[in-house]
């Protein structure tokens, strides 16, 4: 009995952390996209052996691109660096909780469009790991039944879904369902405009080209003046 303990947990050790926590994943039949969060199947301690796991595999990478990482003084370092940027800060949205948000009653019964913006936002492409830089605007129209957020969590929230591997597109409609379950309101409306490294930094080079799209919910998608006055005063 003994031997059969020793030999399971020398297995589980000798296993990729990420093996380990891809197969909860595919246990539960839980999406891991590039885009979704996969905090739940994360134990304790699994981060650091993943920073490990992925510094080591980078090491590998830059070697397969011929960069002398043992005399380059400069890039020495580098694969832990780059694997500590991605799971904690580029794409930490993925590998974290979201930020804790308290919400009040609309004891107040408000029921005037409120905009929160413009949030600066950061993410890279899910294609290329290019980095993505924008700003989001966000208009609520709340109801009796509403809860109400600070506005320092609006741009929590929106961080939190940014900073994994994105496509725009998704992002917002992402951010868009995060926030009608958070505040539950008659109207949302969230609109996004970014730079995308992937347009500027390679491919066409485009410096100029940048991209705007937007997710209308409730009041802002059925009351055109709503819409409107929304619009023009973000343009402001």
């Amino acid at each position: 009995m003994m031997m059969n303990e020793s030999l399971l947990n020398y297995r589980v050790a000798a296993t990729p952390v990420s093996a380990r926590i891809r197969a909860r994943l595919k246990r539960d039949g839980a999406r891991f996209h590039a885009n979704d969060n996969i905090a739940d199947y994360i134990e304790a301690g699994e981060m650091d052996a993943l920073l490990d796991e992925v510094s080591e595999r980078m090491e590998g990478v830059l070697e397969s691109l011929v960069i002398d990482t043992a005399n380059d003084h400069n890039s020495r370092e580098t694969a832990r660096r780059v694997a500590k940027m991605y799971l904690r800060e580029v794409f930490g949205g993925r590998y974290v909780a979201a930020p804790p948000v308290t919400e009040f009653p609309n004891a107040a019964q408000l029921n005037e469009l409120m905009i929160i913006g413009p949030i600066s936002v950061r993410s890279a492409c899910s294609h290329h790991l290019c980095p993505v830089m924008g700003k989001v605007w966000i208009g609520v129209m709340p109801n009796r039944h509403s809860n109400l957020i600070g506005l320092s969590k609006y741009a929590r929230l929106a961080g939190w879904i940014m900073s994994r591997p994105q496509i725009q597109e998704e992002a917002v409609v992402q951010l868009a369902e995060l926030l009608e379950e958070k505040v539950k309101p008659d109207g949302l409306a969230v609109i996004m405009e970014a730079d995308h490294f992937c347009m500027q930094w390679r491919g066409v080079k485009d410096n100029d080209a940048r991209m705007i799209n937007s997710v209308m919910r409730g009041a802002f998608l059925e009351d055109i003046a709503l819409r409107r006055e929304f619009l023009a005063l973000i343009k402001r």
